[in-house]
Order: structure tokens, then sequence, then C-alpha cells
């Protein structure tokens, strides 16, 4: 696979090539030896910035100086050429390392490159033609680039010769060219054949045509996929035509159909020269690197003769030397130099293999370590060059073509299913593909099945030798067992630590666990031998692998953040132990939902594992605090909820794998719990009590506060109710976002809390009204009408009292807006009752019971969902008597105020303008309908402040005070006030037009609803009505009714017919039989003796005002409207004792 890196190297090195080949930079002298060519010199060890210097200086280049500064650069960062000179860049991530280190930057260690061992203290010169430029190579150690410890090596001989990675891709592309040819197919060589292919997935071959057709087309799909091989390959066009026409050529010439790397390499010698080339450099680099080739099949053969091994010597150096093989030596000597080459190598190629397969050579076995990483390099060109981890469209038509390699390379089916699969596998590190690893697995798998009947291929294979060292020890491996060791060993190191390399990679762990299973573990026996263990995935092995992923990821996890919680929780300002819970928690959710999922196909019990480790772990750290642990302190609340939640999400994992291992049980007895419930319940209790006292004096600081006034336009309540609801739902927010265990006690507290915060507000909104009978106007004592005929001087018929200071205050304050602000204040608590009351359920119902009530020993499952049933009941019953109770209080206060505040509106606010003003002195001149306007206006300005669920009720109160007034008027309206038959018209007008006035044509309160009320007043003046004599005769009926105990009131109710009602319509009654009957029975003065007009600021309880009050309120008795009754009731009786006489 060629990295990133490679291709930078690569880019580097051709770069400082044709740096170095300008003919700006002087000859080099040497003291040593003649010049050097740059294509001795290894480039990847050549200090960039050292060239460029002597570049701009006009300096000369020495080699070995070159050298030595890159690995005097190397030791040390890499730095940016900046004013201050102090920058570098750093060998770790940034962003993974987070805050700056406080440590010199590492050191970057150079490992000795085996690819490099030819480079030895022999000087040898060679010159070019046509340049200036010299090259001088002293004696050095060159050491290779720092392996990717990602993927590992396999451990195959040296390339002695110290072929690089280019040399090894091109000659690979030259030996599948070269067996393409060779196997009769025919390739264009038409040098204008340009085409460009982009890497695409196509859909196959095409259908079945015509035989003269198809081969037609066969032999231009070939020559295509060459085409794409050599963009793949990275192979210039010059270079691809050449090979082309030569191989072509050879293959022509050559008699026999088998084709081996040495005859490849001698045939290219000998049919292509330095014209061949444009720039002679890259002939230079070509033919080194064509008797690297031969040196590495030929001349390191174990068995050559030492004849024959001086002879491949003595040809190498000739080939090798510039200018005799390219400028002194005639084509006849280079042809014979050739062939005695090519007879060395006929005689290797004539031996017998060693296992008797077909197409057996001896150098299947000589040069495969030089085969098997020439084969993987032609794997590696079937992905994409732009996408690494993606396979070219034509891969699977392009393999076909690189199967014909097979008898030259030593390649069978099996060798091929697992250099493939090694290819596929190292792909997958460097890009994370993971298709590439699904691909990788089912090689693997056809490896592990195949069946080789005879075991020749078996034996072969197993030749293939692989040295590995393990613990300072060397094993000798076959090329299998190397690549599943490798495999092996990779998975090991990912799985070792599974949350850290597939956290963010959550697909690609199942198929590394399916590859680590396949290729088998790695194991140790008692002497320290290192050995791979094959496994089926159910055995011991297995198991006691899997568990030791488990144990050692889950360490290796907590490590990673126990290491950093002092400092994160330093950052954060928050405590160490929660934090730690926090990420324990993330663990344990992804071995829940990601890792345990796949594990429990093969280890049943691993959810199990890692919930009790994790449960060890931290609660070693959590055990020395619970200890400590007093009262609800800041730091309380941040470890006990999150220590809580992941006993709680640990637990959650211990169950599901004992489910899943056949032992599950209801109650998880083995797991050791915090004890966080028993722990945090009394501590629970006290802060719920420490509120109840902050809310409660928080509650009558809002209210003393309290002006009355609406928060809004649109939010009419007071600020003092929020303010109170705010504190409630803080406390309640609070409550539960303790996140800790509770029963239903700690409920019960926090419910007990509410309900004493608000009964204590909702009291001292009640008690700030004052006692309506002080809105009632003093009484008039009874009169019976006299005109007067000379004015006297008149007295006042009851002497007023004036109120209280502290109640007219209060009644000045108690103004209809800030009324109307408390009612929409109550409403404001109904509706937030059913929200804070849903909220609470809500939050109940994810309240975590504690561990023991979870998971209780003595218990059956019976038991506790009879329990649970039984909670539930109570818990229900508990909130319903709470916020019931609550409710009705509101309720009982609405109505309260709703009552009070048509009576202050009526008989307090309207006294003058209703009370005072109706029908005095006549009825036509005071009318009510100069008296509506005043209503009217009041009830627009309730309307516009009352919430509109409120409204219909204020305003019935208003009407039913209006009724009564208008009823108090005709009854107790004093001396003033006198009706006769002709002003009954015009009062029943009166009446109607104030029920209208509420029903307000549909618009306001329901007509039958205002009729109901309105039945009182209308008897009344149906009563005023009737011929005197007929009332007087009612009068008498009532006063026997009264004689004989018979009265017509019920349980106090006043009714149409009794004997009070009777008296007050003929006082009130403009008619002189009326007057007579009054002053003849009860001995009444004339109403033209007295002034009845009343202060405003006074009140007075007259024998009969509780008559009223008690009118007004569903018209039932006090004690003393009873005892007022009673005088009155004497009076009657001695009249009719009086008439009956």
């Amino acid at each position: 696979m060629e990295s990133l890196l490679q291709r930078y190297r690569r880019d580097r090195r051709k770069l400082l090539d044709f740096i170095l080949s300008s003919a700006s930079i002087h000859q080099i002298p040497t003291s040593s030896a003649p010049t050097a060519n740059v294509s001795d010199s290894d480039l990847d060890v050549v200090s960039a910035d050292y060239v460029l210097d002597c570049l701009k200086s006009g300096g000369v280049v020495d080699i070995s100086e070159a050298t030595k500064r890159y690995y005097e650069e190397s030791a040390r960062p890499v730095m940016i050429h900046s004013q201050l000179g102090d920058s570098y860049f750093l060998s770790s991530d940034p962003d993974l390392a987070e805050s700056p280190p406080r440590r010199l930057p590492p050191r970057i260690h150079v490992n000795q490159s085996s690819n490099h061992s030819s480079s030895s203290s022999e000087n040898i010169a060679m010159s070019g033609d046509g340049h200036d430029l010299k090259y001088t190579t002293t004696t050095s150690t060159p050491l290779k680039p720092v392996e990717n410890l990602n993927i590992f090596s396999l451990g195959l001989p040296i390339l002695n010769t110290g072929l690089s990675d280019d040399d090894l891709r091109e000659s690979a592309y030259e030996i599948m060219l070269a067996s393409i040819v060779f196997s009769g197919v025919q390739v264009y060589t038409v040098q204008d054949r340009k085409k460009e292919k982009s890497s695409k997935f196509l859909s196959g071959f095409k259908g079945k045509m015509d035989k003269a057709h198809l081969q037609s087309q066969s032999l231009g799909r070939h020559s295509e996929l060459i085409d794409t091989i050599r963009v793949q390959m990275q192979i210039s066009e010059v270079m691809d035509l050449c090979m082309r026409q030569k191989l072509m050529q050879f293959a022509t010439r050559k008699l026999c159909d088998r084709i081996d790397i040495p005859q490849i390499s001698l045939g290219l010698l000998n049919s292509i020269f330095k014209s061949d080339f444009v720039h002679e450099k890259s002939y230079m680099q070509w033919k080194y690197r064509q008797a690297n080739i031969l040196e590495e099949v030929l001349y390191f053969f174990v068995n050559l003769k030492t004849a024959e091994r001086l002879t491949i010597k003595s040809s190498l150096a000739k080939i090798r030397n510039t200018k005799e093989w390219d400028f002194i030596m005639p084509p006849s000597e280079r042809a014979e130099v050739l062939l005695a080459m090519k007879e060395v190598a006929s005689k290797l190629a004539s031996v017998p293999g060693q296992f008797g397969i077909h197409d057996e050579t001896c150098y299947w076995t000589a040069g495969y370590h030089l085969n098997i990483r020439i084969y993987e390099k032609l794997l590696f060109g079937m992905f994409d060059v732009l996408d690494e981890g993606q396979l070219i469209e034509e891969a699977d038509e392009i393999l076909m073509l690189i199967k014909l390699t097979w008898s030259s390379l030593g390649i069978n089916q099996r060798m091929h299913n697992v250099l493939y699969g090694w290819v596929l596998f190292q792909q997958f590190v460097g890009t994370d593909e993971a298709t590439l690893l699904e691909y990788a697995i089912l090689e693997v798998q056809q490896v592990l099945s195949t069946e080789d009947i005879d075991g020749k291929e078996e034996q072969y294979m197993n030749s293939l030798v692989c040295s590995r060292v393990f613990n300072g020890k060397e094993k000798k491996l076959s090329l299998v067992e190397a690549i599943f060791f490798s495999m092996s060993i990779w998975c090991d190191s990912k799985l070792l630590d599974y949350h850290l390399h597939f956290s963010k990679k959550l697909d690609n762990f199942k198929t590394v666990m399916t590859l680590a299973l396949a290729v088998g573990f790695i194991t140790s026996s008692e002497g320290g031998e290192i050995k791979l263990t094959k496994t089926n995935g159910l055995d011991e092995i297995a198991a006691k692998k899997l568990q030791t992923y488990i144990q050692k990821s889950i360490e290796a996890a907590y490590s990673r953040v126990a290491a950093t919680m002092d400092l994160e929780s330093k950052l954060e300002r928050t405590h160490p132990l929660a934090l730690l819970a926090n990420e324990l928690r993330l663990i344990a959710n992804r071995e829940l939902t990601v890792f345990c999922p796949i594990l429990r196909h093969w280890c049943p019990e691993a959810g199990m594992i890692s919930a009790m480790l994790l449960n060890q772990l931290y609660g070693e750290r959590l055990k020395p605090f619970l200890k400590g642990v007093t009262s609800l302190s800041e730091d309380v609340k941040l470890v006990l909820p999150a220590a809580d939640m992941l006993d709680h999400d640990l637990t959650q994992l211990y169950s599901s794998a004992c489910k899943d291992h056949g032992s599950f049980h209801p109650f998880v007895q083995d797991f050791d719990h915090y004890e966080i419930g028993e722990i945090s319940r009394p501590i629970i209790l006290d802060w719920v009590i420490a509120q109840h006292g902050r809310i409660l004096e928080w509650t009558g600081r809002a209210f003393d506060l309290e002006d009355w006034e609406p928060l809004s336009s649109q939010q009419r309540q007071a600020v003092s109710v929020v303010e109170v609801f705010r504190i409630v739902e803080e406390t309640v927010d609070q409550f539960f976002g303790l996140n800790l265990p509770m029963d239903i006690t700690h409920l019960q507290a926090l419910l007990s809390v509410i309900f004493h915060s608000l009964d204590t507000y909702l009291q001292k909104v009640i008690s700030e009204l004052v006692e309506k009978s002080y809105l009632f106007p003093s009484t008039p004592s009874l009169t019976r009408y006299k005109e007067m005929v000379i004015p006297i001087a008149k007295k006042k018929l009851v002497e007023s009292t004036p109120l209280d200071e502290k109640v007219n205050n209060k009644l000045n304050e108690l103004t209809i807006s800030k009324l109307c602000v408390r009612l929409n204040t109550l409403q404001y608590i109904q509706k937030q009752m059913r929200t804070l009351e849903d909220g609470i359920r809500k939050s109940w119902a994810l309240v975590r019971p504690s561990a023991n009530q979870r998971w209780t020993k003595e218990e059956s499952l019976e038991n506790l969902e009879e329990s649970s049933m039984m909670s539930s009941e109570s818990i229900d019953e508990l909130f319903s008597t709470t916020f019931n109770i609550i409710r009705d209080t509101a309720t009982d206060a609405i109505n309260k105020i709703c009552d009070f505040i048509g009576t202050k509106v009526v008989f307090w606010d309207l006294r003058d303008s209703f009370l005072f003003r109706l029908y005095r002195g006549n009825v036509e001149d005071a009318r009510l309908d100069s008296i509506l306007p005043h209503v009217d206006t009041v009830l627009d300005q309730i309307c516009d402040l009352i919430d509109d669920a409120l409204r219909d009720l204020v305003v019935l109160s208003i009407c039913k005070a209006a009724l009564e007034a208008f009823v108090w008027v005709l009854l107790d309206g004093g001396p003033s006030r006198a009706f006769s038959d002709s002003d009954i018209p015009m009062m029943e007008d009166d009446l109607n037009m104030l029920k209208d006035l509420f029903v307000a044509d549909g618009e306001g309160l329901p007509r039958s609803l205002v009729q109901k009320k309105a039945e009182f007043a209308e008897q009344i003046l149906s009563l005023f009505a009737l011929q005197t004599g007929t009332v007087i005769q009612m009068l008498m009926t009532a006063s026997e009714h009264i004689s004989t105990g018979l009265d017509s009131r019920k349980h106090g109710r006043l009714c149409l017919g009794d004997a009070q009602t009777l008296v007050r319509v003929l006082c009130h009654k403009k008619d002189r039989e009326a007057s007579k009957f009054l002053k003849r029975q009860y001995q009444l003065p004339m109403s033209s003796e007295y002034d009845d007009t009343p202060s405003k600021d006074s009140t007075l309880r007259s024998p009969l005002i509780s008559d009223l009050i008690k009118r007004s309120a569903s018209f039932h008795w006090t004690e003393k409207g009873q005892s007022s009754f009673i005088s009155l009731k004497k009076k009657l009786q001695e009249a009719t004792s009086e008439i009956r006489w």
C-alpha cells in the first residue's frame, strides 16, 4: 500500500533529483573517489534545506554533508522560519492533546532501513555525460523513516539490493505486462493512444456477441485495462510504450512458454538502450533497477556455484558501469554479458521444483521475498489513486490479468487469497473504509476453508518463511501464519481498548471482532512460547480472551477519564466524582447499546463483567465520600445524583446481561449498589423543612408589598401571586432537580410546603375584606305617610354612628379595581394549580426509587406489584386532597369577593346616586333611567379589569345587589318615599329597565337568570298594586299565623306574605286608609315630621337592618333580626286582639 507519506517521499526525491541535475550547481570534488552520480545517492536521507542553501549561495553539494544534516534535523522538531524562530510542529495532535504541553516535544526515533542495507563503505565512481554535476557517496549508515506502527511487517527476508517501493512498483508493472504479452494477448503499441481513465464502477463485461466481434472487442478491452493499470501504478506513457514494444518483440523471439523474472529483465536489457529514453536520468534509474532485480534473484541464490556467482557479479558490475556499458562496450560484448547471465538463469530455471507443483521453478522459493513484495504492489494497484479506500471499477477484470503473473511469481490460489486479504487489511487500516475489512475477512475465510488434497501447496507455502521477534525471541512463521499473526496483533491492540478505537467507528467493532476470531488469538504457553491459537468463538479460549478485552478496555477507559477529572473539575467548577460518574455513564451506555449486543454472541456475560468492574472502580472512590455526607451541600447535590444515575445505568447493564446469560432474575441480588437512597432520604427531608420556612417568609413579604395593581394589560393578576408561584415552582424544580431516589414521604413533605404557602396567601387575601354589614346605610324607623300642611322643624329619624377608622380605611383601600385584581389573582391561582399539579405528577413519575426499593430480596414480584398499586393510589389521594383543598379555598374566596363587590358597588359606591336618589320625593322626578348610566359605567370598568372567566360571576353579583337595592328603596326607603297607585307602572318599567341592563341584548347575563333574581322585586311591586284593604287583610292573616305559630317564614327566610313585608308596604303606600290603620294600630309617626337624609360615612344597625342583610344573603335572619322581629311580632299580636274586640 502506498500511503500519503510514501507519495510525499517519492515526490521529494523527484524534486531533489531535478534540482541536483541542474547545471547551475557546480561539480562536487571528491577526495576519495571519482564523482558519483545522483542515482547512487539515497535522496530520502538528503537534507533539502542544505541543497537549497547551496543553490542560493552558489556552493558545492557534498552528499555526505547533506546526509549528516538530514539526520541532525530529524532529531529535532520541524521548525517554522518565523521571526521569533521559536515555532515548531508537534509530533502529537494538539486537538487531542487539548492543553499545551509543559514538556519538551518528543524526539523522533529513526530506525535503520533494511531496504537500504546495500549501501556500503565502498566508494562507487560514476559519471554522466553532458553534465557538470558530480556526486560523492561516502561511508554512511542510512536509516529508514519511522515505520507505521499500525501496520505490522510480515518479517519477509530483507531485499539485499535495497530495492525501493518505486522500484518494486515499476518492476511489478513490467512483470504483469510481460505475463500478458507472453500469454498470447496482443497489446496495441500506437503512440497516439492517449486515454484518460477515471476510477468509476462498471457493471462488468458486456453480453455475448459473435465470435469475431468478441475477439476484436476483447483485444481493445485488454488494452484499455492495461492503460488503467498503468495510470494506477503511475507509469509514464513513454515508458509504457517502450515496454510494450520491446516485450512484444521479445515474445516473438522467445521459443518457450515459461517466463520468469530473470528472463524478463535480461530480455529488456538486451532490447532497451539509452536512446529509448528522453532523459538520461530515467534510463540510469531503469538500468540500475534491472541490475538490482537480477542481483536479488541470481546473485543471492543459495545453491549458486562460486563460478556462476562470480559471473553474475562481474556481469552486473559491467551493467552498472555507465561509461563502459553505454559508451565503450560494443553491442556484441553487451550481448555476451547478457548471454552469460542468461545461461546461469536458464540453468537455475531448469532445476526442478522442490514440491512437484505444476510450473514450479526454483525462483518460487529462492526469490519468494521479492515475488511477494512485487505481487503486493500489483494488488495495491487496484485501489483508486484518488480515493484509496475504494477499489477501482475495473478491479475484477484487472485481477484476472494480475493472475497471469502467478506462474512467474510462484502464486497459487490460497497464496493469492491470503495476500489479497492482507492488502485489503492494510488498506483498511490506512483509510478506515469498513468495506475493505469485510472483503479482507472473506479472503481470510477462503484461506481457512481451502483444502489441499495432496499437501504439496501446503508444503510450498510453509516453506515461505517469515521471521518475527516476540519478547526478544525470534520466531519462524509461514507466510499465512505471519499474515494472521500481524492481523491478530493489530486486532488485539485495538480490542484491548475498544472504547478508544471504536467509540466513533461503531460499525467497525463487529467486523474487527469477526476478523480476530477468524485468524485466531495470540497466546503464550507456560514456557513463554508465543503461538497463534485457532478458536471457533465459543470455546474457553475465546471466552477468556473476550473477557480480557472487556476488562482491559473498561480499565483503560476508566484510567483515561480518571486521569483528567481533577483538572476538568477545576475548569468546570464541579466535583470530580460527579464528572467521573457522568463519564462512566457514557461508557456504560456504549457498553449496553453498542458493544455488549455484539460481544454477547461469543461472551453472554459481557455486560455483567463490564457493569461489575465499573461499579467496583467507581465505588472505590465514592465510598469515602459517602461516609462524610451529613447535609445537602453543593458537592453532595452534584455527586449523589450522578452516582445514583450511574448505579441505575450499571444495574440496567447488569440486568440485560443476566437475561442474555439465561440466569435472569427480576431482582439483581449480586450487584452491590451504592446505597444512595438510604443516605439521601433524611437529608432531603431536612432540606424540604428548611424550604418551608423560607417560602412562608417570602410569601408574607410578597403579600405585604402588594399594591394590587395588575401586572400588565394582558396579565391582570397581582405581582405577588406570580412571585409566590415562582418561589413554589423554583422549590419544586430544585426538589426534583436533586435527581435523587425518593419515596412518598418526600412527596408528602413537598406538597405540605406547597399547601401551607398557597393557603397562607389565600387567607391573607380573604382577611383584608370587611364585614358586608358595614356597607349598608342606616335604616330609618317605620313611619306612616302624611303630607305636611304646616312647615315644622324636622328631626332625624335615626342618629348615625360613624364607622370605625380602621374599617373606613379598609373600605377606602378596597376599590373596585383592586378587588378585580384580587379576583383575577384567585383565578390565576386556580389555573396555575392545574399546571403545578400536572408538572409535579409528571416529575414524580420520573423519580427513581432507591436501589433497595428496586431490588428488594425479601419481596416477591407479586408483592412488589401490589405494593406499587397501593403506592400509586396513595399518591393519587395525596395529590387530590392537597390540591382540592386549595382549589376549594380559592373558590370560596372568589365567591366571597364577588358577593362583596356587588354589595360595595351598589350600597357603598353608588349609595348617593342609587339608594339616596331613586324615587326620593316622588317617582316621576327620580326614576331609574337617570341612575342606570352610573351602573353601566361601573360595569364597563369592571369588564375591562376582570378576567373573562369571572366576568359573569361579578356582573351577577352586581345584578343581585342592584335588585336588592331596588327592594330596599321600596321597603326601607324612609319617610321621603311613598308610592301611589299611579306610580306602580313607572316602577315596573324601571325594574324592566334594570333587568335589560344586565341582559345587555343577549351579550350580558342570561335573561332567565336575571328574571329569576328579579322575582322578589316583582312580587313586592305586586303588593303595592293591591288595594290597601287587601294588604291590611293579608297583614291580619299573617299576624294570626304569628299568634298561632303558623308563620309564613321558613327557617328564617323572609317571604312575600310575612307581617314585616306587609307593614313596610303599608308604610310606603301613599294612601290615607293605610296611614290611618298604621296610626291607630301601631301609633307610627307621620313621615312629614322627619328628615331621612343619612350620612355615607356612617352606618347603624337599626332594628330591621338584619332583615336586609339576610335578604341580601338569600334572605336569612340573624339573631338580632330575630329579636327585632319578636318585638314587632308583639305589636302585631296586640293590634290583632284589639281589632277582634
